[in-house]
């Protein structure tokens, strides 16, 4: 395979990513009515996808150094479709746990994989590239809203509303099954893997402040993404339809702003991109929440901010490595994963016991987090990188 056929890979499994992922936000209010969970269980039930998330990036990391991006890329195929097969066979809600949790190795294999993926293939505009990869990502997740309402109008159930996206993944299982494994460009240094280089590379002051800083703003992200259907339904009395346009375009705004900013974050910078985003983020959410009813659409329009900083920070932590890039980029993206279950997991907690206002009011605490970490990286940008 060429390196733009390889790309156009990386790209297609980044939309399968968002499109599975974000199937939660929308499906979330048929969740917790047909199997009747409170918002705690409504969080944790998501919960186990992020666990599953978690591990992933941690195996798969060192996978994609040891095999290949690609492997990773086809092991994630495997795993969305049993965790999806698994969802349409079990009916009790402790079985449909741990198809959740294997969903989420999948989603997690695609994250270390596919970034994993557009670095090894492009030593150039690494961030240009990262965002245009994430774009593909926002146009899987803007679709699913709009089929979701559809397929909940058609007295689907949510189980089969997932079955009908395992057709995605079976397209991801064909496309990197039929390459060759000798193409395989390691990212390890030739001596090998070495868990204690790892460990010294990954963890530098400076990569921990990097950690802090996905965490608390995927945190935000996923927050938001699982919360603001049900928070429109109940606290603004949207229709189901309305309430997953809203949600349709908070990832219109998210890959709109990626797309766009791909072109011109190399100009600016990459911690001040980051910075701008986060700023731009919190002003949003506190309009959309404490606003007049009217100002609800900055919710959705929060995504336009959010757009640029995941992948502006995986390109900051890629250009900081010259080895091991996959092992470093597993670490990352668990920490994205940690965020990724705490947002949610959080909300569903606090809206349990205050309300969905304050509950949803959580991801301002998160994006605080983030700014404060980006704010010590300021600090620590002249420590040497490896």
């Amino acid at each position: 395979m060429t390196t733009k056929l390889l790309t156009a890979g990386a790209f297609l499994a980044f939309f399968v990513f968002g499109f599975i992922d974000n199937l939660k936000g929308p499906l979330l209010p048929e969740v917790l009515r047909t199997e009747r969970l409170s918002y705690s269980q409504g969080g944790t039930f998501f919960l186990a996808a992020y666990a599953g998330f978690i591990v992933a990036t941690l195996l798969t990391g060192i996978m994609a150094d040891v095999v290949s991006n690609r492997r990773v890329l086809l092991l994630a195929a495997v795993c969305l479709l049993t965790g999806i097969v698994g969802l349409n066979l079990f009916q009790s809600f402790p079985m449909l746990i741990p198809c959740m949790a294997v969903i989420g190795l999948g989603l997690g294999a695609i994250e270390v994989g596919g970034n994993g993926l557009i670095v090894e293939l492009h030593s150039t505009r690494r961030a240009q590239y990262l965002n245009l990869l994430a774009t593909f990502h926002g146009v899987g997740s803007l679709l699913v809203p709009l089929v979701t309402a559809g397929l909940i109008a058609r007295h689907l159930a949510w189980q089969q509303i997932y079955l009908c996206a395992a057709s995605l993944a079976g397209v991801l299982l064909l496309i990197f099954a039929w390459q060759p494994s000798r193409q395989h460009v390691p990212t390890s240094p030739p001596e090998g893997w070495d868990w204690e280089v790892v460990l010294r590379l990954g963890f530098t002051r400076r990569m921990c402040w990097f950690y802090l800083l996905i965490c608390a703003y995927v945190a935000v992200e996923l927050g938001v993404a699982a919360w603001l259907v049900e928070y429109l339904q109940q606290v603004h009395h949207m229709s189901v339809t309305t309430s997953n346009f809203y949600l349709s375009g908070f990832f219109v705004m998210i890959m709109l702003g990626r797309l766009v900013g791909s072109w011109w974050v190399e100009r600016l910078g990459y911690l001040p991109v980051v910075g701008c985003g986060l700023v731009g983020t919190l002003l949003f959410l506190i309009g959309g929440l404490y606003g007049p009813p009217s100002w609800s659409l900055l919710l959705p329009a929060s995504g336009l901010c959010m757009s640029i900083v995941f992948p502006t920070v995986t390109a900051a932590v890629s250009g900081l490595h010259r080895a091991h890039v996959g092992s470093i980029f597993g670490i990352l993206f668990t920490f994205g994963g940690i965020g990724g279950a705490l947002g949610p997991w959080v909300i569903g907690l606090v809206s349990d016991a205050y309300g969905l206002q304050t509950g949803l009011s959580v991801t301002l605490v998160f994006g605080c987090v983030a700014l404060l970490a980006l704010y010590a990286l300021k600090f620590l940008s002249n420590e040497p990188s490896e």
